[in-house]
């Protein structure tokens, strides 16, 4: 969109990179010259709060709320690289007699400066990238354990299949968010470690998708016996029958 064009988008719905609606465009905040710096978000929860440009991805009527992890990470795997190839470039320089040694030497610390901040941010990233990874596992266990208990609540009779479906609708939905974002965060992860290494990546428009098929209840079962290690085990529930005397 335009610069003019992004004044329509005030009071517009805001939705994470999985589609749920996190809050709406508040107003935006301009540089003197007319450029546009900054956007203010109220997000659903109450929070009023000023996000980067960067932060927010405007394709005609739709805008998309681009996580800092993920929207720090890409800054960093085009910047780092790119102070890489600057500080080759200079060494052939000199080596072809182009520049000085002194000129060299002051450059080349200029860039091993830049380099070692831009390494501690990307770590940074990084470890906030397992984390959420973490999170997101977490969740998934969780969720495969609630599809376990509801299905045996509606094998019993004790959830009617209404409920049932309705309720097995949302965990689904719920699982396949979660599968996403751990997926994505697992992709950014390990193009930052690949970049401090100095591997080629793909640029993120070649890295494959987030799967978008339905889950089943194999999943389910194979993600609870994933992580079946880090929770404790489900109560068991045992269902009596009374009886009278003549029954014994």
């Amino acid at each position: 969109m335009s610069n003019s064009n992004l004044f329509l988008s005030i009071g517009k719905p805001i939705k994470n990179e999985y589609g749920h609606i996190i809050g709406k465009v508040a107003s935006f905040a301009l540089t003197p010259n007319g450029k546009f710096d900054a956007v203010y978000i109220e997000f659903s929860d109450g929070q009023f709060q000023k996000q980067p440009m960067e932060s927010l991805r405007f394709n005609g009527a739709e805008i998309t709320f681009i996580s800092k992890i993920k929207s720090q990470a890409g800054t960093l795997c085009d910047q780092i690289p790119l102070i890489w190839r600057k500080d080759e470039a200079l060494k052939d320089l000199v080596d072809k007699k182009k520049i000085t040694s002194d000129i060299y030497q002051e450059l080349h610390g200029s860039f091993e400066n830049v380099l070692t901040q831009l390494k501690k941010e990307a770590q940074i990233i990084i470890d906030e990238s397992a984390i959420e990874i973490e999170r997101c596992q977490e969740e998934i266990a969780s969720l495969g354990y609630a599809i376990a208990n509801l299905e045996i609540e509606h094998e019993i009779g004790q959830v009617d299949e209404e409920s049932y479906k309705t309720a097995f609708n949302l965990l689904q939905e719920t699982l396949r968010r979660a599968t996403s974002e751990k997926t994505d965060y697992e992709l950014t992860k390990s193009r930052l470690a690949s970049v401090l290494l100095g591997d080629q990546t793909p640029p993120t428009s070649q890295m494959p998708p987030p799967p978008k098929q339905p889950v089943t209840n194999k999943v389910y079962a194979e993600t609870v016996t994933n992580t079946a290690t880090k929770l404790p085990e489900p109560p068991v529930v045992v269902y009596v029958k009374e009886i009278g005397k003549t029954g014994l």
